[in-house]
């Protein structure tokens, strides 16, 4: 079944690891009033999500201390890409877990199978943005995901590193430093460059994300014309990341070994900063003293990522999976993973919650992160159009960026080796 197309909105509010982590169901109080299942049976969940979504051991077991029979295995997957691989893999299958998480820039994919994804509870409709429940609707009016986070951008910055090339390093300063467009952004990146001989970013690729996710239209269009190679402003993109970052960065790509590792040296001072990365670069570099936050973001606003819950219709627990699904992404949930990784809601009770409007965040200075994720979701104006096939489209421009990083192509051979991508599709 075909997603609905993602509209242009005038306003939009609001780690790393493949073990498992096996929490032990605990023995509740005797008037706790919950049981694992409808018949009082000793049952066992597995959760799959990616990155971090910020369910900690102990958030995982406040849910096992009211539900005294279910425990509950967590299995995190290194990035989006390799859950996205599984999921699809063994969906309609054996072998996936009660509850998968699902990335935004792939739930159209998964939207094409809702048939075997069990529905969100009706009555769990219009607690999340509209546009974030909108996207995982299918043509049937079928909700198939839990919302969990979006992904409102600032710029993570580190002061010490500002400070030794000569930039402000006080957060209104780097604000006021970055107020601009993306050429403005390139051209602060060259001055880092010219005073330090080291990159200012940290992947170009995270660079192409930023731009591609503030187009309405980028690599198809509803009604299924494909635009990858044809859209002016996918291949101005593509030009500018290739030309302006790819020399100001110091990797083509995130998530790997060395950029993990590189959080803690001075090999890059600035990272696109969605609410979720804040988790990610804290746990990288628990040490690292100097980590900011800008409350801005070139070209103005923007939303990179955010996820969903969903529950495979073929799984053992169903009815007790929805029931973990929906705990999980309640607005009291959703609020304590912020403050664990920074993940920005998605419910519209959590923008009331004082945790959340009143959090600072002591590892990047004192920052007002709720504050900031909630200005930065106000700046946001386009979501962009994903059909099922964004994902494929999307991968292979990144490709023909990391071949232009690593030397193996020159900007017009990857280009063309793109589009003769695109084309084979």
């Amino acid at each position: 079944m075909n997603t609905r197309a993602l509209r242009r909105i005038g306003l939009v509010a609001g780690v790393a690891t493949t073990t498992a982590i096996v929490l032990a169901g605990c023995a509740g109080s005797a008037d706790s009033g919950s049981t694992g299942s409808a018949d009082g049976e000793k049952i066992t969940l597995t959760v799959a999500t990616f990155n971090n979504f910020g369910y900690t051991d102990e958030f995982l077991q406040k849910y096992e201390d009211e539900h005294p029979n279910i425990t509950i295995v967590h299995n995190k997957a290194a990035e989006s890409g390799d859950a996205r691989k599984n999921f699809f893999q063994k969906l309609g299958k054996d072998g996936l877990a009660d509850i998968e998480a699902v990335e935004v820039d792939w739930l159209a994919e998964a939207l094409q199978y809702s048939d075997l994804l069990a529905p969100v509870p009706d009555d769990l409709k219009g607690r999340w943005l509209d546009w974030k429940e909108k996207a995982a609707t299918d043509a049937d009016g079928n909700l198939i995901g839990y919302g969990t986070d979006i992904g409102p951008q600032a710029i993570c910055y580190r002061s010490e590193l500002f400070a030794a090339a000569g930039l402000p390093t006080e957060p209104a300063d780097v604000e006021t430093l970055f107020n601009g467009d993306w050429d403005n952004y390139f051209s602060v990146a060259d001055k880092y460059k010219a005073a330090t001989g080291k990159a200012m970013i940290d992947s170009a690729n995270s660079v192409l994300q930023g731009i591609v996710n503030q187009m309405e239209y980028t690599y198809d269009e509803p009604d299924g014309t494909v635009i990858a190679t044809s859209n002016p402003e996918v291949e101005k993109a593509y030009k500018d990341v290739v030309e302006r970052a790819v020399p100001n960065s110091a990797y083509s790509a995130q998530w790997g070994d060395d950029w993990i590792a590189a959080f803690q040296s001075d090999e890059f001072a600035t990272v696109l900063c969605p609410g979720w990365m804040q988790g990610i670069i804290a746990g990288y570099a628990p040490e690292v003293s100097d980590w900011k936050i800008a409350n801005v973001f070139p070209n103005g606003g923007g939303n990179w990522g955010g996820s969903y819950l969903t529950v495979p219709a073929n799984g053992k627990h169903v009815k007790e999976a929805q029931e973990l699904a929906a705990w999980l992404s309640a607005p009291e949930q959703q609020v304590e993973a912020f403050v664990n990784v920074g993940a920005f809601p998605s419910q519209k009770d959590a923008y009331t919650n004082d945790d959340l409007t009143g959090f600072v965040n002591d590892y990047f200075g004192g920052a007002k992160t709720g504050e900031i994720g909630a200005d930065r979701a106000e700046a946001v104006t386009v979501l962009p159009y994903k059909s099922a096939d964004y994902y494929k489209y999307h991968d292979a421009l990144q490709n023909a960026v990391n071949r232009v990083f690593d030397g193996t192509e020159d900007e017009s051979t990857a280009w063309n080796t793109y589009v003769t991508e695109v084309e084979a599709f």
